[in-house]
């Protein structure tokens, strides 16, 4: 089972690029707003870092989601694309002075604070502006993930976040700064994360945290327990839109929020993961000694994540219905890493053909690098090719 893509409409396309199919998105956005409805106080916030273009940000916003970001330019790139600055989180384990200060100046909703010295350099400035921030504190729960370990995020030995055991000294030290407003707890343990265990395990350090917190007579208004859902790699086309039912009853199940509690989060991947595909040509088809090459105009300057991660996305030529041969899928790169997919079936593949790298919605385009002096790829929607 294959994608569908407008084929006759790509041969006046300059390959490679990224193809975002509105239909699979407006559909995953649809199915969030939906489920959220079902819960009172839960709120979406897109992750900005996974897909950035312009145009998917667009739609994004107009769904009504806000936004999670990571620095001054995502901030830049949110409050472009029309996201209200009252829905911006500002995340990040090292913010510079001029990002937070852009922050300071949108008036955003929070900035997610990993350290006291940071919490001392946004109060400081702040106070230069004459302005009281919203911090929330990144706590570090040490929690595994049943995912890649450079994508796990929530152990004490990642570089992220506060230790439980310095949560309450530094909600203390908040208190006693006046340009700072204590408003809430986030966490984050990791990225695609498809085993709802791993979301439970949270739920119950979180609820672990809050009655500590409670018995103190500390409130937290607004909880953040992140992302991490992740997506049906080998087949998107079974599976365009993740379980978000699933996803967001787990926390409703296991996570004992006080009624004047919001909870937030911040999911990135399982919106824009399945839109997305890697759109290439075959520049030839080489006979190696023990196997045989499919050699693309794409590289991993246009998806690093093979290389970066050994992650596996489904290829597909969709020039083409002749019977499977057996390839290895590669770019043309000057490194050994640069490959697509080793021992590939495919149907047989001849130089021109269009290959389509599925599920590269996330961390595709936003990742690409100008290595090898390459040009970036450009990323079109569906509706463009009508």
């Amino acid at each position: 089972m294959k994608g569908h893509f407008p084929l006759d409409k790509f041969s006046a396309v300059r390959t490679p690029f990224y193809y975002y199919d509105t239909e699979v998105l407006r559909n995953t956005l649809n199915c969030i707003r939906a489920e959220v409805a079902r819960y009172e106080n839960f709120v979406v916030h897109y992750a900005v870092k996974a897909n950035a273009n312009p145009k998917v940000l667009t739609i994004v916003r107009e769904s009504g989601l806000g936004a999670d970001c990571v620095s001054g330019g995502e901030i830049q790139a949110a409050v472009k694309a029309g996201f209200p600055a009252g829905k911006i989180v500002y995340a990040g384990v090292g913010k510079a002075d001029w990002e937070i200060e852009l922050g300071l100046d949108y008036n955003i909703f929070c900035f997610n604070v990993e350290s006291v010295p940071e919490l001392e350099v946004i109060n400081a400035l702040a106070a230069a502006k004459g302005k009281v921030a919203r911090v929330a504190f990144r706590i570090n729960p040490n929690v595994g993930a049943h995912t890649h370990a450079n994508i796990t995020t929530g152990l004490a030995e990642n570089k992220f976040g506060i230790s439980m055991e310095d949560m309450e000294n530094v909600i203390e030290a908040a208190s006693a700064m006046k340009n700072v407003e204590f408003v809430g707890l986030h966490f984050h343990i990791g990225s695609q994360i498809l085993d709802m265990g791993d979301f439970v395990a949270l739920c119950n350090r979180v609820n672990e945290l809050l009655d500590k917190l409670e018995a103190h007579r500390i409130q937290v208004f607004h909880i953040n327990v992140g992302g991490g859902l992740g997506i049906d790699y080998q087949h998107p086309n079974r599976q365009s839109v993740p379980d978000f039912a699933a996803y967001f009853k787990t926390y409703a199940d296991h996570l004992k929020l006080r009624s004047y509690q919001t909870l937030h989060f911040e999911l990135g991947r399982s919106v824009v993961g399945q839109c997305g595909s890697l759109i290439s040509r075959v520049l030839y088809v080489k006979q190696g000694t023990n196997k045989q090459f499919a050699i693309l105009d794409a590289g991993m300057t246009d998806l690093i994540r093979p290389a970066l991660y050994q992650a596996y996305h489904k290829i597909e030529n969709i020039s083409s219905e002749a019977p499977l041969q057996t390839y290895d899928v590669v770019g043309p790169i000057c490194e050994s890493s640069d490959v697509f997919g080793k021992a590939v079936d495919l149907n047989e593949v001849k130089r021109g053909d269009f290959l389509a790298i599925r599920s590269a919605g996330a961390y595709g385009e936003i990742m690409a690098s100008h290595y090898n002096c390459r040009e970036l790829p450009k990323g079109y929607l569906s509706d463009e090719f009508v």
